[in-house]
């Protein structure tokens, strides 16, 4: 995420989004439920409410994503099970970690939070995910585009063109540090297009208490 970006752009100008009657499914830790990150966020988009062409993550939507699956065009309900079984017996010997969020960290196409620490202490969810997911479908699933996992929580998506300086100067670069727990990863499917945040919760597997 460096060199800090000079411009931001629409996200969604040239993104294939699926069509309302398909879906994505993700491994996602979910983060909506948690006080602490909730008001932590609000913070942050009320700040940024001030410029047109975001849009905000709903709070209830908040997420840390682990892995894309793949589209349910290739993926069966059976194996959907499969993978939250596979990741239950992953992580049963993983304990929760302990995480801050208190950087921020800017895209041309989004602003988000860093989570520290990053892929080191949580590279057993990911590894869980992956694990999960080849054994039900045989392959590993995307981390992202750089296939380099850097976990982040996405607080606004930007929808236009514009340049990034003011929005820079307004926020900056750090908030003040809210601590979470990662206890759980969840398998997520979300129907249609990316900013509809038409979500199905498949299931959640908890680490070990």
């Amino acid at each position: 995420m460096s060199p800090l970006p000079a411009c931001m752009r629409d996200r969604w100008a040239s993104r294939a989004e699926p069509p309302s009657g398909r879906g994505s499914v993700y491994w996602h830790v979910l983060m909506g439920e948690n006080p602490s990150v909730r008001d932590a966020v609000a913070r942050v988009q009320r700040k940024l409410s001030g410029f047109s062409g975001l849009h905000m993550t709903p709070l209830d939507n908040l997420h840390i994503t682990a892995l894309l699956v793949g589209s349910t065009d290739d993926i069966s309900r059976s194996q959907m099970l499969t993978m939250l079984a596979a990741a239950r017996d992953s992580l049963s010997e993983v304990v929760p970690v302990t995480a801050i969020l208190d950087r921020v960290l800017y895209h041309p196409e989004a602003i988000m939070l860093a989570v520290r620490p990053a892929s080191g202490e949580l590279s057993a969810v990911l590894n869980a995910a992956q694990f999960a997911t080849r054994a039900a479908i045989g392959r590993d699933g995307v981390v992202n585009e750089s296939e380099v996992w850097l976990p982040h929580l996405t607080v606004s998506y930007s929808m236009t063109n514009q340049s990034a300086t003011p929005i820079i100067a307004t926020l900056g670069k750090h908030i003040d540090p809210c601590e979470v727990v990662i206890e759980t990863l969840s398998l997520v499917i979300q129907w249609g297009a990316e900013r509809k945040w038409n979500w199905e919760h498949v299931g959640t597997v908890r680490l070990r208490r």
